[in-house]
């Protein structure tokens, strides 16, 4: 483990990176069609396009994960060869990935240090570590304890220690992916603080990718927009909005806001009474949940990633058995119900693990849109299958629901993510569920079929159904919901009207703030 550090980034400064005529090819796609892509110091520059557009194989290049193809990188407008991330961290480029590289049950200044050489050869020595660390904190306004285990951090701790590692190990321009996409409100705020501060300050070249477009009209001073693996243009930050960069991903007009009607709510269709789960540590993971949703309602639940959302979802789905309290749907107790039986009395369910839960890669989009019903009738008749009723009803959904197929017969595993999750959305939707669970209906999808999704969500709300929309995207919630949950270490720490709702006073809730404390 490393002592002494690398050389600091301002004893060789970036000023600029560049790439020219980048070209990276997979079998039957171009990911990356000859990228002209520029960086300057001091400059926070977002990168924008949906799934698929080629950005994140474009930062890989940069990055060292993978080789291109053709073309060139430069630094300070010298060519440079960057076969492994070693090399670009020795060149000074940092990357900060959306899922944290961090060791649990090692300490803030061990994580630091791992895979770097030690003066001292066989032996430790994190005092010295340590004390690089507060300076670096110090500097970047980054406070963080060298010595605290990680796993007793919180997550915006967590980034801080993700970039104060890219800084120790002397990086000078720092690749952020999705580095929002687990924060609450207050902590995206602090990191934009620490952002603005590297970049103005200290001079730093940041490249930030990001789904949610405020946030990089936030943050950015230059956004570029890639689709279809080309480059469509690069604006000046103050000079563009929201509908224009939406517009430039996707190619169309697309509307980032839904219309939803009045609330005309009915009787109560999911009641959850004292719940009480087992998470799969063998630790409460809900604590006393009660709450209730109405016909034509969405209730939006919000709350920083494990606080128990997943739990609440695969227990009122029918995937745990909860240790006490009840859930009630038209009234009926359906306390651990198999889930085949839930099916049957009207709950449709989306998981957020759509592989592991939601679907079968391995067969057809016609299979898995018939996973559910194909032993039910009009579809079959005791062993002898109605293949041409399956045949229509599977051409009837893929139409509908736009999901973008070579056929019924393609195998699921060829589909875009964005289509799979529309794939679910017919599955679920088509069987007029009385109650929706949607757990992270848009992760991962682009922009495009998130306009879809929500459209469709809305949808089901005006015909009565009772939905529980869980989703760790702020902005998500407040636009579709009526009523906001907030969880906060398995329980429901408070529940507030859509229209009331503040996003300062939701990332106080997600932080743990009770409603009557925020209001005192």
């Amino acid at each position: 483990m490393q002592t002494n550090s690398p050389s600091p980034a301002s004893e060789r400064r970036i000023n600029r990176v560049e790439v020219r005529g980048i070209v990276k090819r997979f079998p039957g796609v171009v990911a990356n069609d000859h990228i002209n892509f520029e960086v300057n110091s001091g400059e926070v520059h977002a990168l924008l396009g949906e799934n698929g557009a080629g950005k994140t194989t474009l930062m890989r290049i940069l990055y060292g994960l993978y080789q291109p193809d053709e073309g060139e990188i430069l630094i300070n407008n010298q060519p440079v060869t960057i076969q492994s991330p070693a090399d670009s961290i020795r060149l000074g480029l940092g990357m900060i990935h959306q899922h944290f590289m961090l060791v649990p049950t090692l300490s803030v200044a061990a994580n630091v240090s791992l895979g770097l050489p030690s003066s001292r050869g066989l032996l430790l020595d994190l005092n010295h570590v340590s004390e690089r660390l507060r300076k670096l904190s110090e500097s970047y306004g980054l406070q963080v304890d060298p010595n605290a285990l990680v796993w007793q951090l919180a997550v915006g701790e967590q980034q801080r220690v993700e970039i104060l590692k890219a800084l120790y190990r002397g990086a000078d321009l720092l690749i952020l992916d999705e580095p929002t996409a687990v924060l609450t409100p207050q902590e995206v705020n602090e990191l934009f603080i620490t952002l603005r501060r590297m970049a103005r300050v200290e001079g730093h070249s940041l490249i930030f990718i990001s789904h949610k477009l405020h946030e990089v009209l936030a943050i950015s001073d230059r956004v570029t927009v890639l689709r279809n693996g080309r480059i469509v243009k690069t604006l000046k930050t103050s000079q563009t909005t929201r509908e224009e960069l939406a517009r430039l991903m996707v190619g169309r007009e697309v509307l980032l806001r839904v219309d939803r009607p009045p609330l005309k709510p009915g009787k109560p269709r999911l009641r959850l009474a004292d719940l009480w789960v087992t998470g799969d540590k063998g630790l409460p993971a809900l604590r006393g949940v009660s709450l209730e949703i109405r016909a034509g309602e969405i209730l939006g639940i919000a709350g920083v990633s494990g606080n128990g959302q997943r739990e609440l979802a695969e227990t009122i789905a029918g995937l745990r058995t909860p240790l006490q309290g009840q859930i009630l749907f038209d009234d009926e107790d359906v306390t651990g119900w198999h889930p085949s039986a839930l099916i049957a009395k009207g709950l449709a369910y989306i998981s957020e693990e759509r592989f592991r839960d939601g679907v079968v890669k391995d067969l057809t989009v016609e299979e898995n849109l018939m996973i559910e019903e194909h032993g039910n009738s009009p579809f079959s008749q005791g062993i002898f299958m109605n293949f041409a009723r399956i045949t229509q009803h599977t051409e009837d959904l893929i139409r509908d629901f736009e999901i973008k197929t070579p056929s019924r017969r393609t195998p699921l595993r060829n589909l875009s993510g964005g289509n799979i999750q529309k794939l679910i959305l017919a599955r679920e939707l088509s069987r007029k569920p009385g109650v929706l669970i949607a757990s992270q209906p848009t992760r991962g999808v682009d922009i495009g079929s998130t306009e879809y999704i929500h459209q469709r969500l809305v949808t089901q709300r005006a015909e009565g159904t009772a939905t529980m929309l869980i989703s760790e995207d702020l902005d998500e919630v407040r636009n579709l919901s009526d009523r906001i949950a907030v969880m906060y270490e398995g329980r429901i720490i408070g529940i507030v009207d859509r229209d009331k709702a503040t996003v300062e006073e939701l990332g106080l809730m997600m932080a743990g703030v009770a409603p009557e404390q925020i209001s005192a």
